[in-house]
């Protein structure tokens, strides 16, 4: 009986001991905001405007602006006389296991808001509303997808155009080799390189990657939109008191109009590193989607 009795004090000794290392492991962000003092930015090497590192490997961008003041919201809701922000930097492979696993409390960068995606994670309103496009040679003929002299096409990988492009090329028998690399800057330089005929990827992004080339005239964004899209700061999944505070932060932005004078910023005025204007001007879907801020969307 005493045996019995050592064996199971053991055994609820064991089970506390390893719920706390769980707990330890999935502590909600706004737990691990407070003890460290810190909250952590996940941002992208090149997705410009929205996430990209300059000459000196700073970040910036117009969603790391956008994190940074929802980082403030943090600080002030927890009433921390400081808060640190740390940054790091993911790629589109690593990005959502990166806020998943909790190594980033913010995904600041050009990550589409989907189901597949809501899995694993949340996402708060979005930011920006765009689609899928191809980037060629201003020489290419190239103009759509069906189009006799579009061979290749590269992407980037887990991505929403990635995957578009392949149920597409099999819907509609395109025949396309389609290729996959780690970055947006590799899929140009294949473009450039005559490696690939074309990068499918959302437009804005391929306005900023031409722009920030050392040619930009060579390239052209061409075709219609074969994806639609909602960019949106990515989040912890099931943590429900950190994400009301970046949601009302994000809906104070929009109704403020704060965000509108961030966005003319990275969009209607030079940007670095060439002091390349992109003068593309809040579009008629975000204006409208921005009417009634939500983290729903239907993608």
């Amino acid at each position: 009986m005493a045996q019995a009795s050592r064996f199971f004090r053991c055994c609820v000794v064991s089970v506390v001991c390893l719920a706390g290392a769980a707990h330890a492991q999935t502590a909600p962000a706004l737990d691990q905001i407070r003890a460290n003092g810190k909250l952590v930015l996940a941002h992208r090497e090149s997705a410009v405007p929205f996430s990209y590192v300059d000459e000196q490997k700073k970040p910036m961008g117009y969603a790391l602006d956008i994190c940074r003041r929802l980082a403030v919201a943090v600080q002030q809701k927890l009433g921390l006389s400081q808060l640190t922000v740390d940054f790091v930097q993911v790629t589109p492979s690593n990005r959502i296991d990166m806020v998943a696993q909790g190594k980033a409390h913010m995904e600041c960068g050009s990550t589409t808001n989907n189901a597949a995606r809501r899995e694993k994670v949340e996402f708060t309103i979005p930011h920006f509303i765009t689609g899928a496009r191809l980037l060629v040679k201003s020489t290419s003929p190239v103009d759509r997808l069906d189009h006799p002299a579009l061979k290749t096409v590269v992407s980037t990988r887990n991505t929403t155009p990635l995957a578009a492009l392949r149920r597409l090329n099999l819907e509609r028998l395109h025949k396309l080799r389609i290729l996959e690399v780690d970055d947006h800057q590799q899929a140009v330089s294949m473009v450039e390189n005559g490696e690939a005929d074309a990068f499918a990827m959302d437009d804005v992004l391929l306005f900023g990657l031409a722009a920030a080339r050392p040619d930009p005239k060579s390239l052209k964004v061409v075709g219609r939109f074969f994806t639609t899209e909602a960019l949106a700061i990515m989040l912890p999944k099931d943590d429900p008191a950190f994400k009301k505070i970046i949601d009302d932060e994000m809906r104070r932005l929009i109704y403020s109009r704060e965000i509108h004078a961030i966005y003319a910023t990275w969009f209607e005025k030079p940007i670095a590193p060439r002091g390349t204007t992109l003068n593309l001007p809040v579009s008629y879907l975000l204006r409208d989607f921005w009417k009634f801020p939500s983290d729903k969307v239907t993608m």
